[in-house]
């Protein structure tokens, strides 16, 4: 049997039951449901349930990591987030493909993308660092959010060198092919989703303005200011005229050598919603088969939003006496769209190359030597029914990937303040209404992330050298996720 032949063979026995058929989007959203409604653990046990083969992937690392960081569990987060960052070392260095590695990634290109084994995307690299470092922070760990912020330095030196290289790869490949490579040229595709001036205005789709004024924070609190003003200075560069992060670096050497005065800088972090969600929709491609063009069915990711969450104006402390506002600092859902407007050229080359291989594929089949028995009457035989099979399951597997890391929240605002040492009450104006927690602030420097999920508030915080904050949150009514 000819080799293609054998690959159709191969592929369609191992289709039912995987990833081709997964539903991230859905299975997301209902995790997504759980913990807005405050019902964290559910929503870890859903994450298991959907994941129960012992070699768990990247992405549900990623999710854990996030869900146990909303409940507090940051030894257990940054243990799912070492997982995490280990599978992305080892792909990131180029280790030997397995020959599952190597079927599917030949599988993508003759069946769905689904089948591949799913590697982080850039910006899912920078927060998985940021967010590792804000764990750090939470226990009262300056040192180690120290390393986890060097960390993120390098990669994103890496990261850019890797993106020419992938975009001279896939441009090279395209014209080998003679493949289309511009989803502009689908017939329905939502271009202004990810091709619009929000999302243009972006330097790139992997580094954020938080992890650099982060940066900047922590090695001020550690005391280094020549180490800070580089961050504060990239900071005010992705994220321009913005009043608080030019004060940050202007008054740096001031703060810097002013004598403990026993008020507490607080830095708030506060991310509201969840990152948005991938979507597979199919659009018609002209596909040449023999001398004819044909038009094949194909699915593409498609950028929708989801869980958004708009952020608060401001934070009001102690009953409202005194309100801080709030400054965008870092968008997830404009990184997650320029990501997938810069990767449509490699998604649009596996496409067209699978559709027309598929085609093809069908087509040899559907011709193979006709007889009425032996060797020939079985070879023709299988073609058809091969050939049927292909068509019949690329009805259910011809979906775009839609997995991403939807745990992440959707826009990030920070504020930041010198206030007394001790308790004190702050307070977000939401859509859903007044969310409110109580902190014990102590120690010169603090750092404080509210995640704001709907109907809930998420605190993590710890007071630099200092005592653990405590908190209080007030009931609040529970609402139905749309």
């Amino acid at each position: 049997m000819p080799f293609w032949r054998s690959i159709a063979v191969a592929l369609m026995i191992g289709l039912p039951g995987c990833a081709a058929v997964r539903s991230y989007d859905a299975e997301l959203m209902h995790t997504l449901g759980q913990a807005s409604g405050g019902n964290v653990d559910s929503a870890i046990r859903g994450l298991n349930s959907n994941n129960p083969l012992p070699d768990k992937d990247l992405l549900y690392y990623f999710e854990l990591g996030m869900l146990q960081r909303l409940s507090n569990r940051y030894d257990e987060s940054q243990k799912a987030w070492a997982a995490a960052q280990k599978r992305i070392e080892a792909r990131d260095q180029g280790v030997v493909a397995t020959a599952t590695d190597l079927l599917r990634s030949a599988s993508s290109y003759v069946v769905s993308d689904k089948l591949r084994t799913y590697e982080a995307h850039d910006y899912e690299k920078v927060m998985l660092l940021t967010y590792m470092a804000l764990n750090h922070l939470a226990m009262g760990q300056f040192e180690q959010a120290r390393v986890a912020i060097k960390q993120t330095h390098e990669l994103e030196a890496q990261i850019a060198e890797a993106r020419a290289r992938a975009i001279a790869e896939v441009e090279a490949e395209a014209k080998k092919r003679g493949a289309v490579t511009s989803f502009k040229e689908l017939n329905g595709y939502p271009v202004q989703t990810i091709d619009n001036a929000e999302v243009n205005a972006l330097k790139n789709s992997y580094q954020s303005a938080l992890s650099h004024y982060l940066a900047g924070f922590v090695y001020e609190a550690l005391g280094e200011p020549g180490l800070a003003a580089p961050g504060y200075r990239l900071a005010n560069e992705l994220q321009p005229n913005q009043p608080l992060l030019e004060e940050a670096l202007r008054d740096l050497d001031r703060r810097v050598g002013a004598a403990n005065d026993g008020l507490t800088d607080v830095l708030f972090v506060i991310g509201s919603g969840a990152a948005p969600a991938l979507q597979s929709r199919q659009f018609r491609l002209p596909v040449w088969v023999g001398t004819r063009t044909v038009l094949v069915v194909a699915s593409f990711p498609v950028m929708i939003e989801s869980y958004v969450g708009r952020p608060p104006a401001g934070i009001a402390f102690d009953g409202g006496s005194h309100s801080l506002p709030l400054t965008p600092i870092t968008s997830v859902d404009l990184m997650a769209r320029r990501r997938l407007l810069d990767d449509m050229p490699g998604i649009m080359l596996r496409g067209t190359v699978r559709t027309a291989t598929r085609a093809a594929l069908q087509a040899g089949l559907q011709q193979a030597p006709r007889g009425g028995g032996g060797r020939d009457g079985g070879a023709a035989a299988l073609g058809a029914a091969v050939a049927l099979a292909i068509a019949a399951t690329s009805v259910v597997v011809e979906k775009a990937d839609e997995r991403t890391w939807r745990t992440l929240p959707s826009e990030i605002s920070i504020a930041r303040a010198r206030v007394p040492a001790g308790v004190h009450t702050v307070t977000l104006q939401t859509l859903e209404g007044a969310r409110s927690a109580r902190l014990n602030l102590s120690g010169r420097y603090a750092v404080v992330d509210l995640r704001l999920l709907r109907n809930q508030l998420f605190v993590s915080a710890f007071s630099a050298r200092g005592a653990p904050v405590t908190l209080e949150q007030k009931p609040q009514p529970r609402e139905t996720p749309r």
